[in-house]
């Protein structure tokens, strides 16, 4: 029998289990309202199925989906979102965290010996103090990539310039279900009950991902900005359409191509940032599931570059880079100040957007 068979048989088999469980919670407390639920809910949309329907409600344009969503859209089935929303509200997920990581696509304490840290991508970047530590806590000392900063004035059509690495560097996890996210605590006063849901020991790797990222989420925003932590693509969604209305587009980097090697600037187009149409940027933070960092910018200017190969003159890929026009608030350390021998206020810092990184603009 091979092992994906093995797994789906496993995992059919704890759906009895759990569904027999659950049965005899809801009798024996002398109701069938939680079976009831749990029989709506099991035939309910599909998440990615959802997905599309929720994108054509909130989304008053054309466009289709983007990719990135659709990526980082849950896997559960309808029967096993139920399952495990169940159990969050019962306070019994922590029993079944492996087949809930599993089958949810999560980073989980398991998971944490098959990547070593800093080398594989356990970690994380400040972007306002532009520090990079390791998931353990220790500051990464090893310059700033070439290409990773640069100015606006860069990003002109002739110019031959180095891309930094566009791959993405953390580990590959999912957004929960918004039934299931909703229930999880998220918060660094909520820390035990992390812990013990996701079975993260004092001191360990994993509690320090969780402290790092809710530190990060709870953080007071600079002056002008406005931001929230997403746990779930609606969320997402909610607070992008907040802020630009429902008429918008998701703009990332299309793909990695042309990463550490010397590039050609082709057509250059601004797409957003202005007081009347404040861009929102999202990028990824290490948590247990995917953690999007979303904010408002009104000094955040938005473009798309053609990139060429500076040989062929060939395009190879579709960039977009952003331009932070007002870096008064940020760290006198921040590494764009190093890579570009400045300081906050005196200099604009832009970079590219890659990975799991986008942002939000106004479709029109």
């Amino acid at each position: 029998m091979s092992e994906i068979s093995f797994n789906k048989m496993s995992l059919f088999a704890l759906f009895l289990v759990l569904l027999f469980s659950l049965h005899v919670v809801s009798t024996t407390a002398g109701t069938t309202t939680d079976a009831d639920s749990l029989v709506s809910d099991a035939n309910s949309i599909p998440p990615k199925e959802y997905l599309v329907h929720y994108w054509n409600e909130q989304i008053t344009n054309t466009l289709a989906v983007p990719p990135l969503l659709i990526s980082k859209v849950s896997p559960l089935t309808t029967a096993e979102t139920a399952l495990f929303a169940q159990l969050v509200a019962k306070d019994a997920l922590s029993d079944h965290l492996l087949s809930f990581c599993k089958a949810a696509q999560l980073l989980c304490f398991p998971d944490l010996s098959s990547h070593q840290v800093g080398k594989d991508g356990l970690v994380f970047y400040d972007f306002i103090n532009g520090a990079t530590t390791l998931a353990g806590g220790m500051n990464v000392n090893k310059g700033v990539e070439p290409g990773k900063y640069f100015q606006e004035s860069t990003l002109r059509s002739g110019n031959v310039i180095r891309m930094p690495d566009l791959r993405s560097k953390t580990p590959e996890r999912s957004f929960l279900p918004r039934s299931i996210s909703s229930g999880l605590p998220f918060s660094t006063s909520k820390l035990a009950e992390l812990k013990q849901i996701f079975h993260a020991g004092d001191d360990s790797t994993m509690e320090k991902i969780m402290v790092r990222t809710l530190s990060l989420c709870e953080k007071a925003p600079i002056r002008g900005e406005t931001k929230r932590c997403v746990s779930s693509v609606e969320d997402m969604i909610d607070f992008a359409t907040s802020i630009l209305g429902h008429d918008i587009k998701l703009h990332s980097t299309k793909s990695d191509e042309g990463s550490k090697h010397d590039i050609l600037i082709g057509r250059v187009k601004r797409i957003g940032g202005s007081k009347l149409s404040v861009p929102v940027a999202c990028h990824d933070s290490l948590f247990p599931y995917m953690v999007y960092n979303c904010h408002a910018v009104p000094t955040l200017h938005v473009y798309e570059v053609d990139i060429l190969d500076p040989v062929s003159k060939a395009k190879i890929n579709n960039g977009v880079a952003v331009c932070h026009m007002d870096t008064s608030a940020w760290n006198p350390n921040h590494e764009a100040f190093i890579a570009l021998g400045s300081g906050p206020g005196r200099i604009e810092a832009c970079h590219w957007i890659y990975g799991e990184y986008a942002v939000w603009t106004r479709a029109n």
